[in-house]
């Protein structure tokens, strides 16, 4: 066999030899993506620290380390990254569920103001419904002592077109319900008397008053004193005569007793 070099002692191969080498082995060993650029401050690292002949594969194991600790090193901090993201929404979602929580109750106590105050006008209202429509007797504890359509000759239709309730004179004469008046003065044979337009559309007459405590176009509520009991106009002696009507004017009466317990009032 033929020899292209000389025999003899061989030398080894130069460092710029040896390192080029060496790169070339180490660019095939990269992981997981790291670029193989990375080699070449590892391997002039390991060179500096060792001095001394280093094999391909002892730099590559360098390297190997080198890459490993810095891909351990990402994997740390994209673990780290994802436990705050994971931290993070849990927060939120524990913020925007309590959020969630303090909104029902809000709501909540919002309705029950809303069904409290409907209630509160709702009993205002039937309160206010019955003090209108409340009717009571025109004179406290007192008593029919002449009946409707009672006849005689003092009465110029023949009849009694109301009641009389009895009453000594100055006795307080209430409305028996809300209304307006619309008369209030001399009524002839009823002598001084009021009448008034009540909420129903119905009319009430109080006739032969000592006195007159109301004008035309008051309002008045069931139980207000009107006036005082009398002996004015066409009588024998001081009562009330009461009247209840279906219009203002004379003629158009109804039974006054009738009326009066069709509203509740006991007599």
């Amino acid at each position: 066999m033929a020899f292209t070099r000389p025999t003899g002692k061989h030398r080894r191969p130069s460092r710029a030899v040896r390192s080029g080498a060496n790169v070339a082995g180490i660019a095939t060993l990269t992981m997981g993506g790291v670029v193989a650029g990375f080699a070449a401050p590892a391997i002039a690292a390991a060179d500096e620290a060792h001095r001394t002949e280093d094999t391909g594969l002892t730099l590559a194991i360098v390297m190997s380390d080198a890459i490993s600790g810095n891909v351990d090193a990402q994997a740390q901090t994209q673990r780290s990254a994802a436990d705050e993201a994971s931290v993070r929404q849990q927060a939120e979602k524990d913020a925007k569920q309590r959020a969630s929580e303090a909104k029902k109750r809000a709501d909540e106590a919002q309705r029950k103001a809303d069904a409290e105050r409907a209630e509160k006008e709702r009993a205002a209202r039937e309160e206010e419904r019955k003090r209108l429509n409340l009717f009571v007797i025109p004179i406290d504890g007192s008593y029919v002592s002449t009946p409707y359509k009672a006849s005689s000759g003092l009465w110029s239709s023949g009849s009694h077109t109301g009641v009389d309730f009895h009453a000594e004179s100055g006795t307080s004469v209430h409305a028996v319900g809300a209304g307006t008046i619309v008369e209030a003065g001399w009524g002839g044979a009823y002598g001084n008397n009021i009448v008034i337009k009540m909420n129903d559309g119905t009319y009430t007459q109080y006739g032969h008053l000592s006195s007159i405590g109301v004008s035309v176009g008051d309002t008045v509520t069931a139980g207000q004193q009107i006036g005082l009991s009398g002996a004015t106009g066409n009588v024998t002696g001081p009562h009330l005569h009461f009247e209840a009507r279906t219009a203002p004017t004379y003629g158009s009466d109804i039974d006054p007793v009738a009326y009066l317990r069709s509203h509740g009032v006991s007599l």
